[in-house]
């Protein structure tokens, strides 16, 4: 994992992308990038460790992640997050206990961070901490969404109607999945996989 200066282009990025949450004006954007840092991952790497505490926010600049906790030496995989989202353990972020899960780049990943340190350094600031703790609000209640969607489809939907949901973050993303991760995801069996995407692209020609 290498520290360096977060390119122009992927800072320009996270700006736009925090514009539905949280909107700055160029002097506090100044101080606000002045907390970030910048790391890469390569395929495989970990962002986060279970049983050790997560101590940074990040946004995946470029990229994929995939969530996944061991059980009884079995991989499982729960959740993916791709380019243009943020990423973090947040119960183990916020409470500063052991991560319950694994966070794995699938590819070579570009995050941008924000430690828990710097993070508390702005809602300390006398100019930003008002919009700070609006975007800290916001954060969790997009991670209380993600984990209620997740539950609700699992619930509510067949692993196809699963997959096609994942599929609207871009076909040529999940070809750069490993299928097994996938089935995994979904709940199903490899060869499961392999009928409903098949099922899907005879119907879509």
């Amino acid at each position: 994992m290498n520290t360096k200066d977060i390119p122009a282009g992927q800072l320009l990025f996270f700006r736009k992308e925090l514009e539905p949450y949280i909107v700055f004006d160029e002097p506090q954007w100044e101080i606000f990038k002045s907390h970030l840092t910048y790391s890469s991952f390569q395929k495989k790497d970990h962002f986060v460790v279970q049983g050790k505490v997560c101590d940074a926010i990040g946004f995946i600049a470029k990229g994929s992640i995939r969530y996944y906790t061991l059980k009884d030496g079995t991989d499982i995989t729960g959740y993916f997050s791709f380019s243009g989202e943020m990423v973090s353990s947040y119960l183990s972020f916020l409470k500063r206990e052991p991560a319950l899960n694994y966070i794995q780049a699938l590819e070579s990943t570009d995050l941008i961070l924000i430690s828990r340190t710097n993070l508390q350094s702005l809602l300390d600031h006398p100019i930003l901490s008002c919009k700070i703790e609006r975007f800290g609000r916001l954060m969790a209640e997009h991670y209380c969404c993600c984990y209620e969607e997740r539950i609700a489809s699992f619930i509510n939907q067949t692993a196809e109607e699963r997959y096609l949901k994942l599929m609207e973050t871009g076909r040529d993303i999940l070809q750069r999945i490993p299928q097994h991760y996938i089935a995994n995801y979904l709940g199903v069996t490899p060869v499961s996989l392999s009928r409903i995407r098949k099922r899907i692209f005879v119907h879509s020609d």
